[in-house]
Formats: C-alpha cells, structure tokens, sequence
C-alpha cells in the first residue's frame, strides 16, 4: 500500500475510534443547529489536503457543476459564504453590461423586516434603498399583497429569503416580479431542498443563494453559492467574485479564448493581456478546493438530511399541538419545507413570557436562538440609514419580542426530540 492510500486508511480508522456520548437528557446540549459529518467527510477532506491544491481548483468546479444539476439551476459560483453570495447576487443587478436594466444608486429593493442582516446589507452597500414590509405570524413569510403594495416608481428589485426553511409564495411572487419588470433575489440559504408547488427553491428567481456555514442543510465549514438559470448573469456573478476581472480562464489557465492578446478594451493599449483587463468593480470572494471537496461529500446526503429534518420539526409539531400559549409554525400552504428550524412566538395572552420559557429551556441544555435580527429596523446598525416602510411591521415586532426558535437538524435524535418536547409541557403546566 503506497503512502497515500496509508494515510487514508488510517484516516478511517481514526474515525471510526472516535466515540460519542450518548444523550442525556439535561446534560447533554441539544443544539440549534451544526454540521454533521461521517467518515467519509473526513476522508474526503484529508484527501484534498493530501493533493495540496489550497485554491479553488477541479473540485469546486464539479462541485459547481454537480449542485447546479441538484438545484435545477443551469450555473452555480461557489463563494466563502452565504453572505458573499448575497452581495455578489445584488450587486450583479448593478453591472453596467445590464444596461438600461442595471440597478442605480437610490433604486429600491423589496425585502422583509424580519430576518437576517445579510440579505439587507447587500442592498445599502450598493447605495441602494431597503422596502421592507411585514411577515405572517405561523410562516414567518411576507405575503403576495404586502410586496406588490410596496411597489414604487423606483422599485427595480424583490430579495427575500426564504424563512427558516418555509417557502414565501415564490411562483406569485416571481409573477408579480415578471409583470413589473423587476428582478428576484432568492436567498435559499436556509431552505436547501424545500418545494414550493412541487419546485425547489432557489429556482423562481433570477438569482438564488446558498449558505455552507456549519448551520445549514450541507456544510463547507465556510462556503456559499450563487445559482441562476441565465447564463449573462452567471457571468456577471463570476466576473465579480474573480477581481471584477473580464477574463474567464480558471487559475492557472491561459488563453482558453484563443484572443488573450487580440483584444481591445476602453483606453487600454491594443492587445492588452486579457487576464488583466477589469470589467467590474470586483472582489475575491472564492472558496478553496478543500472546503469543496467536503461539499462534495455532504452533497450525497442532500436527500437524507432534508428528510430528518421534515421528520424532526413534524415529530415536535406533533407533540406540540395543544399546547396553550404558544403559536406553533405553519408550512406555506402549497409547500414541502427542508425545515431550518422549529419556531415558537408566545401568545399575548400566555401566562409566561418568552423569557422565562428560553430560559427554562437554556438551564436544561436545550439552546435556542431568536428568529434572527427580529425586526431589523430596530437595531443601531440601520440608525441614519435610508429606508422605506410600507405598512406597519407589527409582526416584525412580535418576533422581536416573543419568537424563538428549537432545532431540528440531522444531529437531534427522536429522544431529544421527545425531551424537548416534555420540558415543553413541563413548563408550560407549571405556569398555567
């Protein structure tokens, strides 16, 4: 056996050596959410640190090519986060090969109030202005009407993240979209796998996001993913996590065009090395060929991990159903949801409050985290910040003060589920 295949082999046995403690119950953390990794995500990952290739190379273009294929997208540009992929699908409605379409500083962007911060940022970063409307208490979604009610003679954009999994209406609102002229950011990072009639996710818009951070459905330990169907944008996207460079060539590739020094470009000398010729104000927002080889790995276990997470959030729904004071969660009608998390907002008229309930479930070892920034027209980052309201973000503001969300990813085990569900009850008995 030569040296490598050593090393890999003893990669598996040191896996398989390595032990986990069983549960239990108000001792062991039942965590939100994290990565969930076999043997074969560790062989895998020390196969590629054995080849050495530190930046993006063969793996993540079959990886691109490969979850483009699984997504039902025609291009897929790994990045090293969710975050970047959001910024790098906004700011590609700004490129001036758009034309008359591009997006212009002081157009406005529809968004929801409540959710997380980076698929907002993108927005004011590009000198843009922020539309938020409300959500629906249950789905944690916005609504057809509160979205074509923000419509305004400079909205040119809809970008809206798909809430912990659940569906917004996406077919209605990719229509109203499609009728107004205005472009559709899907952020999917939390919504990997989920179906609205009978359609993923991630496929109604002109651009989808993808997140890899440990959280979420697959994991890169860092990544990210910008997906569409349209090739004129993909390549926007591609040029402007590569530097904003005009050139297409992969690193270390040269020449792939036949024309590297034929072309001419602006006030550049003719015949100006294509390679360093910049169509767009750029970034370097790749990912290496390591976090995509773990990609790779978890990739296969897509349609597993879709399906305990369905079967953790309906055994806590479930085991939830009558329980007083709490606002159990609702699939968008006409959806399938690869669930993110199980979330729970307090009735006004509950004799407890969310406090005392999180902290009740803290001191037992079961975490919980906010239905992300709540309403975030309330925080100090977006204090002096242009914006616009339409409607009043009263259910933003419930979830700011009274929703949270449990776990419900591939690591928990129906007997957490269970636990969970007991001290749940528990709680809720002691205090009626």
């Amino acid at each position: 056996m030569d040296i490598r295949s050593a090393l890999l082999e003893l990669t598996r046995k040191f896996h398989q050596e390595q032990t986990e403690d069983s549960f239990v119950p108000g001792q062991t953390a039942i965590l939100t959410s994290g990565a969930v990794l076999d043997e074969e995500d560790r062989v895998a990952f020390v196969e590629a640190a054995l080849d050495m290739t530190i930046a993006a190379g063969a793996r993540a273009r079959t990886f691109e090519s490969r979850f483009a294929r699984a997504m039902k997208a025609r291009k897929a540009h790994l990045t090293n986060s969710g975050s970047s992929a959001n910024l790098l699908a906004l700011s590609a409605l700004t490129s001036p090969q758009l034309e008359d379409a591009r997006l212009v500083p002081g157009d406005e962007v529809i968004t929801v109030a409540t959710g997380f911060p980076t698929t907002v940022n993108p927005v004011l970063q590009n000198g843009l202005v922020p539309v938020f409307v409300d959500i629906e208490l249950g789905t944690y979604n916005t609504t057809l009407e509160r979205v074509e009610e923000a419509i305004g003679p400079r909205t040119r954009a809809i970008m809206v993240a798909h809430a912990l999994g659940n569906p917004f209406p996406a077919a209605e609102i990719a229509e109203l979209a499609s009728r107004h002229g205005l472009f559709l950011v899907e952020d999917n990072c939390d919504a990997v796998g989920s179906l609205y009639q009978g359609r993923l996710t991630g496929t109604f818009g002109d651009l989808s996001t993808v997140s890899f951070y440990p959280a979420h459905h697959l994991t890169m330990g860092e990544g990210g993913c910008v997906l569409t169907g349209n090739l004129a944008l993909a390549r926007i996207v591609e040029s402007m996590r590569d530097w904003g460079r005009d050139c297409w060539c992969e690193p270390g590739e040269d020449n792939r065009c036949l024309r590297r020094f034929d072309y001419s470009f602006g006030t550049l000398p003719q015949g100006y090395d294509h390679k360093y010729v910049f169509s767009h104000v750029g970034y370097n927002l790749k990912t290496t060929d390591v976090q995509a080889a773990l990609g790779l790995s978890q990739l296969r276990r897509l349609e597993e991990f879709g399906a305990a997470r369905r079967r953790n959030w309906q055994r806590l729904r479930d085991g939830l159903q009558d329980v007083p004071g709490l606002l159990l969660p609702e699939a968008t009608p006409g959806s399938d949801p690869s669930w993110f998390g199980f979330v729970l907002t307090v009735l006004p008229d509950a004799p407890f409050t969310r406090t005392a309930l999180v902290s009740f479930l803290e001191d037992r070892k079961i975490r919980t985290r906010r239905l992300f920034a709540g309403n975030l027209t309330r925080h100090p980052a977006y204090e002096g910040r242009h914006f616009r309201v339409v409607g009043e973000l009263t259910n933003s503001d419930v979830t700011t003060e009274a929703t949270f969300w449990i776990g419900v990813y591939p690591g928990i085990t129906p007997e957490m589920v269970d636990y969970m569900v007991a001290s749940i009850r528990e709680f809720v008995a002691a205090a009626s």
